[in-house]
C-alpha cells in the first residue's frame, strides 16, 4: 500500500466519522416534533352551520336558539315533514300533539299561502305527544325553492316561532330567512294594500324595516309576563324598538322578520289582524 493509498483511506474515515458524529449531535439536541392530527373531515353542513349530518336527509332547524332543533324534509309531491328533536340534535324529542299553521311562499316573494301540519305520532310516542308533523306544499310550490314560517309551536311550557328555506339540487339555503331583500323588500313596505295604508307608509318614515331597525338586535323573551305586550306572529315578549304602524296603529314585534310577515298579513289577509291590545300576555 502506498503513501497515496493510505492517505485516501484515512481521508475517508475521517469524513465517515465526521458525519456519524453530526447525525448523531443532530438527533441528540433536536425534539422530536409530533406530527399534527388529521383535520377532521365533515360535509358543508357541519362546517357552515356546526350541526350533525341528518337521519332523514333533511335540513336542521335551530328552535329558539339552538334549545332545540326540528328536522325538516321534503320530498317528491310537494310532502313537508317535520322531526322534532332535542338539544343535541341526534336524539328525537316529543312534543305535545297539535295542528301547527304554516305559511309558505316563494324565497323573496311577497305572497304566502297557508298549510297545516297535522301531528303524526311514530311508534314509541307516548298518548298525546308526537315526533313528527306532516303536511303538503300547494301544489304550484311543490319543488320549488320556498320559505317555511310556522308562527307558533308548543314545547311543553314555551311557544316558539320556527322558519326556514327548502334545499333544491345545487343549492346550500339553509336556515332562517332573512329579511326581503331590495325590490321586493320595497314592495313590501313601500307599496299600501288592504290594512296597510299609504299613510302608514308615510308614518312609518317612507322606508323599509331593515334600514329603519338596521344595528337592533333582536332578544327573543319566550316567558313574557301577564300585562307585556306580545309580537302578533312570534306571540314572544315584544321589543319596543321594533314598532311599526299598521292601519294607524302601532304594533311592536320581536325581531325584524315579523315585523315584515305582519305586514304582508295586514296586505293580503287584512281580516286576520286584530287590533294592537289584542297582544296582551293575559
Amino acid at each position: 500500500m502506498n503513501r497515496h493509498t493510505r492517505t485516501y483511506i484515512l481521508a475517508m474515515l475521517f469524513a465517515g466519522a465526521a458525519s456519524f458524529a453530526l447525525v448523531g449531535c443532530t438527533q441528540n439536541t433536536a425534539p422530536t416534533v409530533p406530527s399534527a392530527p388529521p383535520a377532521k373531515t365533515s360535509g358543508a353542513s357541519d362546517a357552515e352551520h356546526g350541526h350533525k349530518q341528518t337521519t332523514h336527509g333533511g335540513i336542521v332547524v335551530p328552535i329558539g336558539s339552538d334549545s332545540y332543533h326540528a328536522e325538516a324534509v321534503f320530498e317528491k309531491g310537494g310532502v313537508l315533514r317535520l322531526y322534532t328533536l332535542g338539544k343535541d340534535e341526534a336524539k328525537v324529542m316529543e312534543v305535545q300533539s297539535q295542528a301547527l299553521t304554516a305559511y309558505v311562499k316563494l324565497v323573496g316573494g311577497t305572497e304566502s299561502e297557508s298549510i297545516i301540519l297535522n301531528s303524526k305520532p311514530q311508534p314509541g310516542d307516548k298518548e298525546g305527544m308526537t315526533t313528527l308533523f306532516v303536511g303538503h306544499l300547494p301544489k304550484e310550490l311543490a319543488g320549488k325553492n320556498v320559505e317555511v314560517t310556522i308562527p307558533r309551536i308548543q314545547i311543553g311550557q314555551e311557544k316558539f316561532r320556527i322558519a326556514f328555506k327548502s334545499v333544491q339540487p345545487g343549492g346550500d339555503d339553509h336556515g332562517m330567512p332573512a329579511s326581503i331583500a331590495d325590490e321586493e323588500e320595497k314592495k313590501v313596505f313601500l307599496t299600501p294594500g288592504g290594512k296597510y295604508t299609504a299613510s302608514d307608509i308615510k308614518a312609518n318614515g317612507n322606508t323599509v324595516a331593515s334600514i329603519k331597525f338596521k344595528g337592533i338586535k333582536p332578544v327573543h323573551d319566550t316567558n313574557p309576563k301577564p300585562g307585556e305586550i306580545l309580537c302578533p306572529i312570534s306571540m314572544t315578549k315584544a321589543n319596543p324598538k321594533f314598532s311599526w304602524i299598521i292601519g294607524g296603529k302601532t304594533y311592536q314585534f320581536c325581531c325584524l322578520p315579523c315585523v315584515q310577515e305582519f305586514v304582508i298579513l295586514a296586505k293580503e289577509k287584512p281580516d286576520e289582524v286584530k287590533n294592537p291590545e289584542a297582544y296582551v300576555k293575559q
